[in-house]
């Protein structure tokens, strides 16, 4: 099963600050073409900054969109696991700076 909210939002810093959380849950990061990475995380909006601020320039993979779900610490990286195997992301680890 994709992520609950099955919409994206812009993955801009405006957006970031505004529509995610921070709290305890896992998050996955698209373009147009696929999903780019999911993972999860204690603070979904700490994370995806960080990934913001890692991001490199211009590129064919360059995110676009994001979505989220609210997890329990003790459900994360089960669901991320599920989510990983279902949606097949082309990034295992997040970028760093």
């Amino acid at each position: 099963m994709p992520f609950e909210s099955r919409f994206a939002r812009a993955f801009t810093a405006v957006n970031i600050e505004r529509e995610a959380p921070a709290a305890s849950g896992v998050y996955g990061i698209s373009n147009a073409k696929s999903w780019i990475f999911i993972d999860e995380t204690e603070n979904i909006r700490g994370s995806l900054m960080e990934y913001l601020a890692n991001s490199s320039g211009p590129s064919a993979d360059q995110p676009s969109g994001f979505s989220f779900e609210l997890s329990p610490f003790y459900n994360r990286t089960a669901r991320r696991d599920r989510l990983i195997a279902e949606l097949a992301p082309i990034q295992k680890r997040r970028p760093r700076g």
